[in-house]
């Protein structure tokens, strides 16, 4: 397997992972604690976004270094999610526009935006982030 193909592959476990997290807990907000599908998210997207970084740090671009301590690093990792998170959340939004229903099901929702959001992610994390090999030391 190529080493861009091995990375898509974890980067895409990885993502499975985020969607578990992120799904789970803005379920969990909404049905169990009553929160605003909204306010949920803010919530699910940064323990989801946490939980990605660890796993795309320590497996996907295991062979790449960031050249930043670890809080750095998690900081640049969030910017970067960042700029995913707009189109992942404009789809989050758009869904519960188009589908009202959703409101119930916020995880849906969660699922649609990620995957819109995970090709602008990987290529922001793979050229931006963990563009370079790692050094020998």
């Amino acid at each position: 397997m190529t080493r861009l193909r091995r990375e898509v592959a974890l980067f895409a476990v990885g993502g499975l992972i985020g969607l578990a997290v992120d799904a789970g807990i803005v379920q969990g907000l909404v049905a169990l604690a009553g929160w605003n599908v909204y306010t949920a998210r803010v919530v699910s997207f940064l323990s989801a976004a946490t939980a990605t970084w660890w796993w795309n740090r320590t497996h996907t671009f295991a062979h790449r270094d960031s050249g930043r301590a670890k809080h750095a690093e998690w900081l640049h990792w969030m910017g970067l999610m960042a700029l995913g998170a707009v189109v992942n959340n404009g789809v989050y939004v758009l869904a519960f526009k188009l589908f009202p229903a959703l409101h119930a099901w916020p995880a849906v929702a969660v699922a649609a935006g990620s995957a819109a959001g995970s090709v602008a992610n990987f290529l922001l994390a793979r050229t931006m982030l963990f563009r370079r090999p790692e050094s020998a030391v």
